[in-house]
C-alpha cells in the first residue's frame, strides 16, 4: 500500500499505541493477587500467555517494516528548495531552532544593563553592568535570517511528507 511519509509516521504511532497498550495490560493481567481465603479463580483476570506473545510479535514485526521504510524514504527523498535528504532536515531544523533561539536572546539585549542579584564575594553599593559586546542590529538581522530559513525549511519538509509517497507492505 502507498503512504505518505505523514501517513506512515500515523501509522507507525498507532502500532506503537496499540503495543503499548497490550504491555500495559499484559502487566496488569499477567499476575494478580488473593486473598487468604479467597478464590483465585473468582479473581482471575482473562490473560492468554500464547495470544499476547504472538499479537506482541506481529505488531512488532509490523513497526520494524514501517520504520524501515520511513528510513529509507528518509535516506532517499531530496527536500526542494535544499540540497539535503530529509534525514539531513531533520537534523538541520533542530540546529536553526537552537540559533534562532539563542539569537533571539541576544537581540533582545539591552546594549547595557544592570545586572540584579549580588556577583559572588560582593557587597556594598557597587553597582555592575554588562554590556553586549556585539552589535544589537545585526543580531536581530540573523534571528529573522534564521527564522526565515526555518520556517522554509519547515514548510518544504511538511510539503513533502504530505505529497510524495512510498510503498509499504505489512
Amino acid at each position: 500500500m502507498k503512504y505518505t511519509s505523514s501517513e506512515a509516521n500515523k501509522l507507525l504511532r498507532r502500532l506503537n499505541e496499540e503495543r503499548d497498550t497490550l504491555l500495559m495490560m499484559e502487566q496488569k493481567s499477567s499476575v494478580f493477587l488473593a486473598a487468604m481465603g479467597e478464590d483465585p479463580e473468582s479473581v482471575r483476570p482473562e490473560y492468554d500467555f500464547e495470544k499476547v506473545r504472538k499479537t506482541l510479535e506481529e505488531l512488532d514485526r509490523k513497526i520494524r517494516i514501517v520504520k524501515h521504510a520511513v528510513n529509507r524514504f528518509n535516506l532517499e527523498h531530496q527536500v526542494a528548495g535544499f540540497e539535503m535528504t530529509i534525514d539531513q532536515m531533520l537534523i538541520y531544523i533542530p540546529q536553526l531552532t537552537g540559533r534562532k533561539q539563542k539569537l533571539a536572546m541576544m537581540k533582545n539585549r539591552l546594549p547595557k544593563q544592570r545586572e540584579m542579584g549580588q556577583s559572588y564575594g560582593r557587597t556594598g553599593n557597587i553597582i555592575d553592568y554588562s554590556y553586549a559586546n556585539y552589535d544589537i542590529k545585526a543580531a536581530e538581522a540573523a534571528y529573522e535570517a534564521v527564522a526565515d530559513e526555518l520556517a522554509r525549511a519547515q514548510t518544504a519538509l511538511d510539503v513533502l511528507n504530505n505529497t510524495e509517497t512510498m510503498e509499504i507492505v505489512i
